[in-house]
């Protein structure tokens, strides 16, 4: 693909794209120094953590008024950036609000660190019903703290309104009228869709200093970087250019037909990223040609916004303890066995058919699901038999107020439920992750095969929690069983709980269902616990937290990946135990970052449960096949850790 005649263009009209890579390349990049340690700052910082102050502090002097920290995650990354809050900071003088915005779930999270670290802060947490709306109250505040989907609720009602007794209002946005001094994105991949409605809230925001903070920032495709370059505002490489004008802008501006600066129509602007970074690769690879300097570019550019260390790298500075990670293989019951296999058999015979037919892509939906079915039959036999004979929910949330509302990706009880276009339920975690896993596909609706079209930034789907015992309804108490797995998960825990009766354990599972039934288990056996829940409230959330860390009695925390896989700190607990595998090994080592972070001291045992001879085995096979593939942070855009290519797709189902 040529790529000269548009560059030729561009550059007629924008000298400056003429010399701005060389520009680039004659900035020094930061040396490592030592900031000094912050006076109001009540921990000691880690040697790496003040060269990480000092490079925020000077990041924020130089051209791009910010960037990225993606230190690995439990390296400190909060505390750092508090450190950098607290460098400017003057309660007699003060400059301006910062705002961060955070997972639900990390929201009191950053509130404990902030009141722990500091003193004098004043912070206000932007969620619920009682927010501030006047603007001069807001910024009286030091730090104001709120979630992804209150900034996108707010911009959405802003920019499209809501509908009340039949009409259309709409109202200002708060967090887009205040001028902040420092904005701050935790977790920022939750951006990384630049078409999504949180991105573009994301971007609208106004501030002195933009930084975001990502222990994973590129989780599949490099294309999945542009939003953070954007929201930082890197000129040139974020905006838009016109060919045929001096026209440029962050901003794109031919949303309804020619732009609306110059007049002239939408393929007369390009996206320098998408120019110069992102088609060169993915037209090229990145090994070779256009697409091998392209991916020199990116290094050139990354290199000057973005601080990584890992825990290897400064493995003298963190003093962790080791984290060891087992994998316990357990074999199905002879009833288990066989319904496996009269499951499989069914599972392959269609997988088989695709394959015949040459239909593997066009069937990506329905093999997802099999692939589940498979999944919850080596977890427990009832997700798959008494899902079975569940009604299928293909209403309205509205026609179904009691009802529970059941995910149709992973036949489980919907978590932090979404929509779709047709009116299908889902899991917001697992839409997203099915999306993501299908980008070589054309993802359509598991349900009516149509076209998948959905918002992944609407608002969760509510229902009454009275309904959330509708799984375990359908099981009777007087014939419940057990499976192998949940045995197996017991064994572990009692064998912790002799061992020694202060040591915590996390379990992991993707489904909730699955903690349904183990956490009866757990009260048959005398096992005191709490459990994660996606719908929780943030003060729901650490009030269950609080009761993990601080009730000596109360050893084990239940948490779906879909709601607790990422910023949680909770080095109280020094065991973690994985229910079931998925083909990302990001997705388990984010749970593992859960405890063995700074501040744990105790060595971290973490225990994969798998059943032989299952998909199990091959998602653990498939599993180091991808971590083969990605030895880097930024691998080649073909080999993403997240998707499940066709080859993919037949190894799991090459089952003998």
């Amino acid at each position: 693909m040529q790529f000269g005649k548009t560059s030729f263009y561009l550059q007629a009209n924008h000298p400056e794209l003429k010399t701005c890579w060389d520009e680039l390349r004659e900035l020094p990049v930061r040396t490592v120094e030592k900031a000094v340690q912050p006076a109001g700052l009540t921990q000691k910082l880690l040697p790496f953590q003040l060269e990480g102050l000092n490079w925020l502090v000077k990041q924020e002097q130089g051209p791009f008024k910010g960037g990225f920290l993606c230190d690995e995650m439990g390296m400190g990354k909060t505390i750092q950036t508090i450190s950098l809050i607290l460098s400017d900071w003057s309660p007699s003088h003060p400059k301006g609000s910062t705002l961060v915005l955070a997972p639900t779930v990390a929201i009191m999270q950053w509130k404990s660190e902030i009141e722990k670290f500091t003193k004098g802060f004043k912070v206000l947490i932007f969620h619920g019903t009682n927010r501030l709306s006047n603007v001069k109250e807001m910024e009286k505040y030091d730090v104001v703290l709120t979630s992804y989907a209150v900034l996108e609720s707010t911009f959405r009602r802003e920019q499209k309104g809501f509908t009340r007794k039949g009409k259309i209002l709409k109202e200002d946005s708060i967090l887009h009228k205040v001028k902040w001094h420092r904005v701050i994105l935790d977790e920022a991949h939750n951006i990384k869709d630049r078409q999504a409605n949180t991105a573009k809230a994301a971007f609208a925001l106004r501030a002195h200093y933009r930084w975001c903070l990502s222990g994973t920032p590129l989780q599949n495709r490099v294309g999945e970087l542009y939003s953070l370059i954007r929201f930082v505002g890197c000129d040139p490489y974020a905006f838009y250019f016109c060919k045929r004008c001096d026209c440029k802008s962050l901003h794109w501006l031919c949303t309804k037909g020619p732009c609306t600066e110059c007049g002239h129509s939408a393929m007369q602007h390009v996206c320098y990223w998408n120019h110069e970074v992102l088609k060169p690769i993915q037209y090229g690879g990145a090994t070779s040609g256009e697409g091998s300097r392209a991916f020199a570019k990116l290094s050139l550019l990354l290199s000057h916004l973005m601080l990584r260390r890992t825990k290897v790298e400064r493995a003298d500075d963190l003093g962790l303890p080791p984290r060891i990670v087992t994998v316990r293989r357990d074999f199905f019951t002879e009833e288990e066995e066989e319904l496996y296999q009269s499951l499989f058999k069914d599972v392959k015979r269609k997988f088989n058919t695709y394959a015949d037919e040459g239909t593997v892509l066009n069937n990506y939906s329905n093999i997802f699901t099999l692939i589940t079915r498979m999944r919850q039959m080596a977890d427990h036999p009832d997700l798959v038999i008494k899902s079975k004979t569940a009604e299928p929910v293909q209403h309205a949330a509205a026609d179904l107020p009691q009802e529970i509302l059941t995910c149709r990706l992973c036949l489980d009880e919907a978590e932090d439920a979404v929509k779709t276009a047709c009116r299908h339920i889902f899991c917001r975690e697992c839409v997203r992750q099915y999306l993501e896993t299908a980008v070589e596909y054309k993802p359509e609706c598991p349900v009516c095969h149509l076209p998948m079209s959905i918002d992944l930034d609407q608002d969760a789907i509510e229902v009454d929690e009275t309904g959330r015992q509708g799984f375990l309804a359908r099981i009777d108490p007087t014939k419940a069983r057990t499976s192998t797995k949940i045995e197996a998960l017991l064994e572990e825990l009692s064998k912790t709980r002799t061992e020694d009766r202060t040591l915590k354990t996390l379990v992991f599972s993707q489904f909730t269902t699955m903690l349904d039934l183990v956490a009866r288990r757990l009260q048959l056996s005398g096992f005191k616990f709490v459990r994660l829940m996606g719908s929780m409230t943030p003060l729901a959330r650490d009030n269950t937290i609080k009761a993990f860390t601080e009730d000596p009695e109360c050893t084990v925390f239940l948490i779906s990946l879909k709601a607790g896989g990422v910023a949680l700190n909770l080095v109280e607990a020094s065991r973690a135990i994985i229910l079931d595998p998925w083909w990302n090994p990001a997705v388990e080592l984010q749970a593992m970052d859960r405890t063995h972070r700074i501040g744990q001291h105790r060595p971290i045992n973490v225990t994969r449960l798998i059943i032989e001879n299952s998909i199990e085995a091959r998602i653990l096979d498939l599993q180091k096949k991808k971590e083969n593939l990605a030895a880097s942070t930024l691998g080649d855009d073909d080999k993403a850790m997240g998707r499940l290519t066709p080859e993919d797709l037949m190894f799991l189902f090459s089952l003998s």
